[in-house]
């Protein structure tokens, strides 16, 4: 059974202020998102970030999508009461 991708995202509120991060590192899974929709492909986000892996960058989608899905759900729950 694979794991769960977000096992490689970390919160602490003593490392970026408490901002979901790649696990061991100080990279804001914010970040990887925006160089991704700032058209960085994933060779140049390797080469900023040499110590990330593909899974890393996995990780930080699966939270964005889960974010989303998360923003989606509640809003639809206030359109029902």
């Amino acid at each position: 059974m694979a794991s769960d991708p977000l096992d490689r995202i970390s919160i602490d509120p003593k490392v970026m202020v408490g901002k979901p991060c790649i696990r061991g590192t100080r990279i804001p899974v914010e970040l990887v998102l925006e160089k991704l929709s700032g058209d960085m492909n994933l060779d140049e986000i390797f080469s900023d970030y040499p110590f990330l892996e593909r899974d890393d960058v996995l990780a930080a989608v699966a939270l964005g999508a889960r974010a989303v899905h998360n923003e989606w759900k509640a809003t639809q729950s206030q359109k029902d009461e």
